[in-house]
């Protein structure tokens, strides 16, 4: 069986996108795995099982394998009597080209809307290490990103034009069925989601194929986005709708 190391915050959250890709590709090729949560205080550990720091690391077979794209190639590989998260050699490269898209154009301005608020999902004893970690990333304080906010989410509405066409033109990113394209997708709203106490998607007609994606996306295997829980602050109602004017 597949062990997957993935973070988690408090009230076992799972907060990192990249693990909820591996989350949807195991589901994809219909593997239950071991599933080991790990907080940010378990960075040596995660370093001591993979020589590196970073989750999600998959082991299995007596090979640890570390980072989403690595783990998605490899669960492609070697369960192949199962659904393709790829569809093609083509459709690798072309995801490889989606995974890499989505990490610069969609995830960037999404970590700068959402960090800020993102304290409130973690365990106290990882709150410290986290601010000091992003405030050295981004080269400034937790309070200046959030001044930011409004110009980074601007940035990330602006980039969505091409996938509401898409979607406006079929059911999925990949298609007319759900692959590992979507996944990767679908992981940057749910950063947001558990991240950020505010819809990222305003209600608005310009988003309306993006936004009945998103319910697809929730509903597939069983409501696998939605049994873990939003941003603290939403416990018990839906999404605050944001006005971008």
């Amino acid at each position: 069986m597949p062990v997957l190391y993935e973070r988690v915050g408090i009230a076992d959250r799972r907060i990192s996108p990249f693990s909820w890709r591996i989350r949807f590709a195991l589901a994809h090729k219909e593997i239950l795995p071991e599933v080991v949560p790990t907080r940010f205080a378990d960075v040596e550990k995660i370093r001591t099982l993979s020589g590196q720091p970073l989750v999600p690391v998959l082991e299995h077979n007596g090979r640890v394998i570390c980072g989403s794209w690595a783990i998605a190639c490899y669960l492609e590989d070697n369960f192949q009597t199962a659904a393709s998260l790829f569809g093609t050699g083509v459709g690798r490269g072309t995801t490889q080209f989606i995974s890499i898209w989505c990490d610069h154009v969609l995830l960037s301005p999404v970590r700068r809307v959402v960090v800020p608020d993102f304290l409130a999902c973690l365990d106290p004893g990882d709150r410290a290490y986290f601010r000091a970690s992003r405030e050295a990333a981004f080269g400034a304080p937790l309070e200046v990103i959030a001044a930011e906010r409004p110009r980074f989410l601007r940035a990330f509405l602006d980039c969505l034009a091409p996938l509401q066409e898409t979607l406006a033109r079929q059911s999925f990113v990949s298609g007319e069925a759900p692959a590992y394209a979507d996944y990767v997708v679908f992981s940057v709203f749910q950063f947001a989601r558990i991240g950020w106490p505010m819809d990222i998607l305003p209600a608005t007609r310009p988003f309306e194929a993006l936004r009945a994606w998103r319910v697809r996306m929730g509903d597939l295997f069983n409501g696998l986005a939605f049994r873990f829980g939003a941003h603290p602050s939403l416990e018990n109602q839906e999404s605050v709708q944001i006005n971008c004017g």
